[in-house]
C-alpha cells in the first residue's frame, strides 16, 4: 500500500500539470507564483561550478540570448562578482532591466555566528551582485559550517540565520527568502518558529534516481515551491544520461537525454536550474515544449526502485 500511496503523490501532480501544459507547452516563459507573492521562472540557469570571469561572461551572454531569466548562484560557488560584472553589460545588450530577470543566492550557516554576520553575507552578496535587492536568498544548507551534522546547535544556528533573512526581507532587500536540501523533518521543525514567513522555495536533488514524494506533498500543502537540482545527475558522471530507460525515452520522443529529464520534472510543476557552458547546450536545455506520455513518465518514475541513488549531500544526517 505504501508504495501506491507514493506513486499516487509522485504521479497526481502530473494530470494537474498536464491539464495546464496541454494548452501551452511552451515552458520558457512559465512562471510559479511563491508565496510571497512574487513570481518565480519555472526554468532557471544553474551556475555551479562555472568559475572566471571570462566565463561566466560567455555563458551568461549564451544564456539570456537564449531566454533565460533566472540565474541561481551562491556564496560558496564563488562567482557572485563576476556574475555581477556581467549582468552589468549585459542587461543593457539584451534591453533588458534589473526588474527584467529574477536572481537567487544562497549561504550556508557559520558555527559561531549570530545573526548580524549573517545580514552581512547578505550585503556582500548584494554588493558583488551588484544590486540593491536579490529576488530570492536560500539557506543553502540544514547543516552549519564548522560543526558536526550530529551536535545540537545546528539547530540554533539555522534559526538564527531565518531570523537574519526574515529581517531582510521586512526591509526590502531580499524579496523572497527559502531554503535548500530541507528535509520535512527540518520543514516542520522551522515552521513552528519561523518569524511568521514560510520558506518561498525548498531547494533538493530531484531526479529519477532520487526524489521524495513525502517532501513534494509536504511542500505542496504548506505553499513551499519545490526546485530540483542535479536534474542531470552528478557533473562527474554522465551515469543518468546514459541510463537505458533514459535513453529510449529521449530516442521514441526525438529528444536528449538531458531534455527528457528536465522536463520529467517540469511536468511535475518542479522548478529546474540546469546549467551548461557551451551554446548548444544552453539552447538544448531549454527547449523543453514536448510533452512525455505518462507512461513513459512511470518508466521514468520506477527508476529510483530499480537503480536510484543519491548524487548529492545527504541532509538526512543533520539533526
Amino acid at each position: 500500500m505504501r508504495k501506491l500511496h507514493i506513486l499516487s503523490v509522485i504521479f497526481k501532480p502530473f494530470s494537474i500539470v498536464y491539464r495546464h501544459l496541454k494548452h501551452s507547452l511552451v515552458t520558457m516563459d512559465k512562471t510559479v507564483k511563491l508565496s510571497s507573492g512574487y513570481s518565480i521562472p519555472l526554468i532557471g540557469f544553474g551556475t555551479f561550478q562555472i568559475h572566471g570571469q571570462e566565463l561566466i561572461y560567455q555563458v551568461l551572454d549564451y544564456a539570456l540570448g537564449a531566454g533565460y531569466r533566472h540565474i541561481d548562484t551562491a556564496v560558496v560557488y564563488r562567482n557572485e562578482e563576476y556574475i555581477g560584472s556581467a549582468l552589468k553589460t549585459l542587461l543593457p545588450k539584451y534591453n533588458l532591466k534589473r526588474e527584467d530577470i529574477f536572481i537567487t543566492s544562497k549561504l550556508i550557516s557559520q558555527a559561531g555566528k549570530d545573526e548580524g554576520f549573517v545580514e552581512q553575507m547578505v550585503r556582500k552578496s548584494l554588493f558583488n551582485l551588484q544590486t540593491d535587492y536579490l529576488d530570492l536568498y536560500l539557506i543553502h544548507w540544514p547543516g552549519v559550517s564548522g560543526m558536526q551534522v550530529t551536535h545540537p546547535d545546528n539547530v540554533k544556528y539555522r534559526k538564527a540565520t531565518w531570523n537574519a533573512l526574515c529581517k531582510l526581507q521586512r526591509e526590502g532587500c531580499l524579496l523572497s527568502i527559502g531554503v535548500s536540501n530541507y528535509t520535512v523533518k527540518h520543514l516542520k521543525e522551522m515552521m513552528a518558529d519561523c518569524n511568521g514567513i514560510v520558506p518561498a522555495v525548498n531547494q533538493v536533488e530531484w531526479h529519477p534516481y532520487y526524489y521524495q514524494p513525502e517532501l513534494l506533498e509536504f511542500c505542496r500543502k504548506q505553499g513551499i515551491f519545490l526546485q530540483a537540482y542535479s536534474s542531470l545527475g552528478s557533473s562527474n558522471t554522465s551515469e543518468l544520461r546514459n541510463d537505458e530507460t533514459v535513453k529510449s525515452v529521449a530516442s521514441g520522443l526525438q529528444k536528449t537525454p538531458a531534455q527528457i529529464l528536465l522536463r520529467w520534472a517540469i511536468q511535475q510543476n518542479i522548478g529546474i536550474l540546469p546549467k551548461a557552458r557551451s551554446r548548444e547546450r544552453i539552447e538544448e536545455n531549454l527547449a523543453l515544449e514536448f510533452e512525455i506520455p505518462a507512461k513513459e513518465m512511470k518508466q521514468l518514475g520506477e527508476l529510483q526502485k530499480s537503480v536510484g541513488h543519491k548524487f548529492a549531500w545527504n541532509p538526512e544526517t543533520v539533526v
